[in-house]
């Protein structure tokens, strides 16, 4: 047991307790509960986005991949980044925008404000979407969790689990948004001296004690040293496809992470955001692809039993005691920054977009909240059977939630923002689609061949777009009919 890492985990967790206290003292209304009032700054939503963004997947899940794959590995972390770079540049605003203009709180809110004639039935469909596949993700968080402390204290990976989600919880329940935000900014900079420092440090060891990256890697297997896997043609096509295809899903359809954009305040803090959100995409997924290579460096020829607890085992062999338990927190810190955001994403859904507004229950501001509180405890409890039972990697259950939730939701947004012919039944059969279609993908082998990330997609893209000109909104409609009659009385004339 390292008692000294165990004293610092245990300060670090009455830390973001003591700040989920501090704003539950604080009197707030339903939209403050959920989206924070627009008082936070955009270089704090910034830091909360991506720590939200990049949870026990990025540190246990891509790091254990890289380990596996080798330099081809790379192309994971381009289409990340390429859709984080551009969901920044292109779509914060357009959010921030909509938000405000439309008076919304969610993802969902905003598609059936749009398209006010389907609203209804909007409202549902995304809401079963979300509920569906984030608490799988969400989950997987928590078993992240319960990997860390094993890896660390060897506590046993139940108890590691409860832990981590009574923290979840009590953080979500208390503060909200504006807690989850302010604690994920403390998060984001935790992670980030993790995945920046952890490298550093082992390419220092490898320079001092004389080792090859090249040599370690041609002995891992004939293809750890390639790009591109070894692979030509086709093959390649399909490799660069199915690990780039993770840019798809950061178009606008990540719930938890377009919450960000709408609780931006204005375009000079939309700009500061941007910034702050790039600069910390380049360093953490360049750290995090080093520990990866590092790793097989440093343990060339050595068996581990679980590779997704490759990083926390360079920490402890690498660092003395008290420094490995500030960096070993920042791996608490991305599973807790990404599974308070998750809560925070249903428990909306249920009482914003479901009670409030499918239903039409009218509430006042403090039973709202109430049922955004009730919902987080039921979701907690749902996602912790879902982190005991669940034997899946962290990797894999993140990539179908991935595919299900923002590849299917992205499309949406993209067509609602630059499609004009886009319509309430094209929203829906979007939805749908995407839903069926990454289930039935990953269901059969064809999720080895061609990733549901990619075909979710482009699924949910055809069908929004065939439904829309099949079947267009009224307006549209009744426009197009008096523009071809004008068109034929000039022609007449």
């Amino acid at each position: 047991m390292h008692t000294v890492i165990l004293v610092e985990f245990a300060l670090y967790c009455l830390i973001l307790v003591a700040v989920g206290y501090y704003f539950s003292r604080k009197d707030m209304g339903h939209s403050e509960f959920l989206l924070g009032g627009k008082k936070l700054p955009g270089w704090t939503l910034a830091f909360s986005e991506r720590a939200t963004g990049e949870s026990a997947w990025l540190l246990l899940g891509y790091t254990g991949f890289v380990f596996m794959t080798g330099f081809s590995a790379i192309w994971v972390a381009v289409g990340i980044a390429s859709g984080i770079i551009f969901s920044w540049l292109f779509l914060a605003k357009k959010f921030m925008g909509e938000a405000e203009k439309y008076q919304v709180m969610t993802l969902p809110g905003y598609l059936a404000k749009r398209f006010e004639s389907k609203a209804k039935i909007i409202l549902w469909i995304c809401t079963i979407l979300i509920i569906s596949f984030m608490m799988f993700y969400f989950g997987a968080q928590i078993a992240g969790a319960g990997k860390t402390l094993f890896t660390v204290f060897g506590i046993k990976p139940v108890t590691g689990v409860l832990i981590s989600i009574s923290i979840v919880i009590l953080l979500s329940y208390l503060g909200g948004f504006i807690a989850v935000v302010w604690t994920d900014m403390i998060q984001s900079l935790m992670m980030l001296l993790t995945l920046v420092g952890l490298p550093i440090i082992a390419l220092f060891k490898i320079k001092a004690e004389n080792l090859s990256i090249l040599d370690a890697l041609v002995s891992a297997g004939p293809t750890m040293d390639s790009w591109t896997g070894g692979l030509t043609g086709f093959a390649l096509g399909l490799l660069l496809f199915n690990n780039f295809a993770w840019f798809f899903g950061f178009l606008g359809g990540q719930p938890q992470l377009s919450a960000r954009f709408m609780a931006l305040k204005n375009r000079s803090e939309a700009n500061t955001g941007t910034a702050v959100a790039i600069l910390w995409t380049v360093f953490a997924y360049t750290g995090a692809f080093l520990i990866g290579i590092t790793a097989l460096t440093l343990y060339r020829g050595q068996a581990f039993a679980d590779v997704e607890t490759i990083l926390p085992l360079m920490v402890l062999d690498l660092f003395p005691e008290w420094i490995a338990g500030i960096l070993l927190a920042g791996i608490l810190a991305a599973i807790i920054s990404t599974a308070d955001s998750q809560l925070l994403v249903v428990t909306s859904s249920v009482s914003e977009d479901i009670v409030r507004n499918a239903l039409g229950i009218n509430l006042s501001e403090k039973k709202l909240v109430l049922v955004s509180r009730l919902t987080i405890l039921g979701a907690g409890f749902l996602g912790l059977m879902i982190a005991l039972f669940s034997k899946s990697l962290v990797y894999l259950i993140v990539s179908w939630a991935w595919a299900g939730v923002g590849c299917t939701l992205s499309p949406a947004i993209i067509l609602t923002f630059f499609w004009r012919k886009y319509s309430g039944t094209g929203v829906i059969a979007t939805i749908i689609s995407g839903f069926v279609g990454t289930v039935v993908w990953i269901s059969t082998p064809l999720e080895e061949i061609i990733s549901s990330r990619f075909t979710t997609f482009f699924i949910a893209l055809a069908f929004g777009v065939i439904f829309s000109l099949l079947f267009p909104e009224k307006q549209q409609a009744d426009k197009q009919a008096k523009d071809e009659i004008a068109v034929g009385s000039a022609l007449n004339g």
